[in-house]
């Protein structure tokens, strides 16, 4: 309900963009998918799902006291993994969070500053922690991703693929957890990501404006009377926000189980060199989203239609395009390519 002593919007009072927020519920779902690139104006809901994401996710249990928010049931850090030891891990639980990536910040911001001398006597706790210490086992916001350094955007996207931070300063080394859900928000007028960056995001969305004269009014509706009375308009949600948290919670247990059969799996890699595809990363990227869809729907086993769905958060962003066309992919052609391999079968 709050984060920090602000009280955010529900995640399921959010009108229409149904697309973005089934996408950011199957990263939450499965964080190893990648994360999601969400493109569109301003105005359209972006950073409110974001920021309201959080509220539908469990809380988690962490090492207290641990700058990196460890899993106690998890890969430790250096220094937990010595209080471990000595029997001094105390485990509390709190709610994930939302750790906003500024523009300007800088690799020491993101990576954390290392004290070399002391880093040769104490390892780790030489450290000062930075963002992707914060961020570990939360979410990554970063608004206005198109407008971030490359060099920066690789460290993150580095980091959110090993799960782990490394750094390494004059032959030291030292390294802490750092798995987060990652979101990127951008509006495309203002410039486009490179393809190589692209490539790295597990899903992508494109949001609109609403079209539809009710629900543009009934967001009108929603807004001012969260403005007018935050508390009350909250507990109108309530149900449905702990409905939809239980069901992320009985998803993730399921998602170990969901099993895909072979065919569906040389499917998915047909649909991806038909489109002209190269990289393998589409291909698992496809299978980890259908199974979180599946998982997400309480079954073991991933169907047609998961593959058709998460081929559309997938893929677009991954196909070839000429400069300055936005990444598309029409559903009539998966459909298409779906259907010309069953008749070949």
């Amino acid at each position: 309900m709050n984060n920090g002593d602000i009280l955010t919007y529900p995640f399921t009072a959010i009108v229409g963009q149904e697309k973005m927020k089934k996408a950011l519920i199957l990263n939450a779902i499965n964080p190893k998918i990648g994360g999601v690139l969400i493109r569109g104006e301003k105005g359209t809901a972006k950073s409110t799902a974001v920021r309201a994401l959080a509220d539908v996710l469990p809380e988690l249990e962490v090492v207290e006291g641990c700058p990196f928010n460890c899993d106690p049931n998890g890969e430790l850090c250096d220094i937990c993994k010595e209080r471990k030891k000595r029997g001094e891990l105390k485990v509390i639980k709190r709610k994930m969070k939302v750790v906003n990536l500024p523009i300007g910040a800088t690799e020491d911001r993101v990576v954390g500053t290392l004290d070399i001398e002391k880093a040769i006597k104490e390892g780790i706790k030489a450290l000062e922690p930075g963002i992707l210490a914060e961020a570990n086992r939360n979410i990554l916001y970063i608004d206005e991703v198109n407008l971030l350094d490359d060099h920066i955007i690789d460290l993150l996207l580095d980091a959110a693929a090993m799960g782990w931070n490394i750094i390494e300063r004059e032959g030291i080394r030292v390294k802490h957890p750092s798995r987060f859900i990652l979101v990127g928000t951008m509006n495309p007028e203002e410039g486009e990501l490179r393809p190589q960056i692209l490539d790295r995001f597990g899903l992508m969305v494109e949001v609109e404006g609403l079209r539809d004269i009710k629900e543009r009014v009934e967001v009108i509706k929603r807004v001012e009377e969260f403005n007018e009375n935050p508390e009350a308009f909250y507990k109108r949600f309530e149900e449905e926000q702990k409905k939809l948290k239980e069901r992320i919670i009985k998803a993730r247990e399921i998602l170990k189980n969901v099993k895909i059969k072979d065919d569906l799996l040389e499917l998915i890699s047909k649909i991806c060199l038909e489109l002209g595809i190269q990289t393998s990363r589409a291909d698992i990227t496809v299978v980890r989203t259908a199974k979180a869809i599946a998982a997400f729907n309480g079954r073991e086993y991933v169907t047609l239609d998961d593959i058709k769905e998460a081929c559309e958060l997938a893929l677009p962003h991954r196909m070839r395009r000429k400069p300055f066309e936005p990444p598309r992919l029409e559903k009539e052609r998966i459909e298409e390519i779906i259907n010309n391999e069953l008749k070949k079968n």
